[in-house]
């Protein structure tokens, strides 16, 4: 039996993985697959090698104390490959993770697809020289990638952006007031501090000062389960206990009865585009985990919309301006001024434009990909 090995590293990837699956279930129902995933893709079926979130590391002085364990578990996913033998290895983003073992199963003569382009783009492009020889097929989701990674003879190609069949503009806002006993004249604000638990810690005792700020607001926080338990010790204080929401449905009912947002940077600014929602994006890390960064990016955004909007659409508050007064007053701005906010709205939904492709969903477009991987020689 054909079988596909998958490897994501965090909750992004996890969907991603899982969309992947379900499209080449539907083309080859005969499929086997193995890997590592998390709560998405067991859903899918896949049996993983070892939780997910001992992958989900971001941020430079975060990662270095868990640096022993992920070599371990590198080494064990190889072995695995290794054991295995399957017909072709699917890698999904968290390069840190996948890129190193793209390398260390290269031997092996296995075919090989990475789904979601490295940004190097954005930051350090002189590591293009070391992908050779990592990948078959690398797909890309923002539609400059192909013409980057071109001219570095690198073969890729722009499949859409998975955030357009994500259904993140098909929420319900009477039944999210229903729900959760909202009246319908609230004012939500959806707060989304991320997936990872350096993100969490970090972000939610700002977003609690925040709200301090803004007392007229029911704030709504959607939960990654691999952070689940942090999100709830890290709003414990909070002056008034937000909504938890999980599962996709019920945070998309949530997108829909928000009148703004405050979210981290990443695949969320998207989710939010999609939704209608107008946003304000921050983010903070670590001081000399930002020190360095700067030293390295060369994108003036550090939003997806506003780069691929090439200006600022959406409000950025990053690292030292990511303060509780700030944050207020920039959402203050979006609840207030319906013209900045529908202003907003326009932009994000010609960004969205952007992501689109003719050859379907990025799943169906991705699977038919890894299809042609397997019939390469």
């Amino acid at each position: 039996m054909t079988l596909i090995y998958l490897v994501a590293g965090e909750a992004s990837g996890d969907v991603l993985g899982a969309r992947l699956l379900a499209a080449l279930r539907t083309r080859r129902p005969d499929f086997t697959f193995a890997g590592i995933g998390g709560e998405q893709m067991a859903l899918q079926g896949l049996a993983s090698l070892f939780p997910m979130r001992d992958l989900a590391l971001m941020g430079l002085l975060e990662v270095l104390p868990r640096l022993h364990h992920l070599r371990r578990r590198l080494y064990q996913t190889v072995a695995d490959i290794a054991a295995r033998r399957p017909d072709v290895v699917v890698t999904i983003d968290s390069p840190g993770f996948t890129l190193r073992l793209l390398k260390a199963i290269a031997p092996l003569g296995l075919k090989r697809v990475h789904y979601v382009a490295p940004q190097v783009w954005a930051w350090r492009e002189r590591r293009v020289r070391h992908y050779h020889g990592l990948w078959n097929q690398l797909l890309c989701l923002l539609p400059f990638e192909p013409a980057f990674f071109a001219r570095h003879g690198l073969p890729a190609t722009f499949v859409g952006h998975p955030v357009l069949e994500s259904g993140a503009d098909r929420g319900n806002a009477t039944r999210f007031h229903k729900t959760h006993g909202l009246d319908p004249s609230t004012r939500v604000l959806t707060l989304m501090p991320g997936s990872r638990r350096a993100e969490v810690s970090r972000l939610l005792p700002i977003f609690g000062a925040t709200l301090r700020r803004l007392p007229d607001v029911v704030p709504v926080v959607p939960v990654a389960g691999s952070v689940a338990d942090a999100v709830r010790a890290g709003t414990r204080e909070w002056p008034r206990q937000p909504v938890l929401v999980t599962g996709s449905a019920d945070k998309h009912d949530a997108f829909a009865a928000s009148t703004a947002a405050l979210t981290k940077s990443g695949t969320s600014t998207l989710e939010l585009a999609m939704a209608g929602v107008p946003m304000v994006v921050t983010y903070r890390v670590n001081p000399l985990t930002a020190a360095i960064a700067r030293r390295m990016f060369t994108v003036s955004h550090a939003s997806l919309v506003n780069l691929l909007a090439n200006r600022e659409v959406v409000p950025e508050l990053i690292q030292e301006a990511c303060t509780p007064d700030r944050l207020a007053a920039a959402v203050r701005m979006l609840l207030d001024d319906t013209a900045v906010a529908t202003a907003q709205r326009i932009a994000c939904h010609e960004v969205l434009a952007s992501l689109r492709t003719p050859a379907g969903t990025a799943s169906d477009a991705a699977a038919a990909l890894v299809l042609d991987q397997l019939d390469q020689p």
